[in-house]
C-alpha cells in the first residue's frame, strides 16, 4: 500500500466552490481500481490549504489506473480551476 499526499493551495475566497467541485470529482478517484481510500482535509489556520490523502494498492495503480486514464482529465477539469498553484504530490509508505 502507498499513500498519495497532495498539498493543494486554492485561490483564497474560492474554498467553498473547490469543496463543491471536489464532492463531484471524488467518485472519479474512489471508483478507480486499486484505490483503497480517499480523504480531503482543509486547513484550520490556513483555510485555502487542502491536503488530499489517497491510499493506493501501489504507485502503479495510481499512475496506470488513474493518471493514465480518462478519469484524470475529468478530475482536473472539475477541481483544477480553483488551484492557486500546482499541487505538490508525493507517495509514501508506512514504516513497519
Amino acid at each position: 500500500m502507498v499513500l498519495e499526499v497532495a498539498l493543494i493551495e486554492v485561490v483564497p475566497g474560492q474554498e467553498a466552490e473547490f469543496a463543491a467541485a471536489y464532492a463531484k470529482a471524488r467518485e472519479l478517484v474512489a471508483t478507480t481500481p486499486g484505490c483503497r481510500t480517499v480523504r480531503m482535509t482543509q486547513g484550520v489556520e490556513s483555510p485555502s490549504r487542502f491536503v488530499l490523502l489517497i491510499e493506493w494498492d501501489s504507485v502503479e495503480a495510481h499512475l496506470q489506473n488513474f493518471r493514465d486514464s480518462d478519469r484524470y482529465p475529468q478530475w482536473r477539469a472539475l477541481i483544477g480551476p480553483y488551484f492557486a498553484t500546482p499541487p505538490v504530490v508525493e507517495h509514501f509508505t508506512d514504516l513497519d
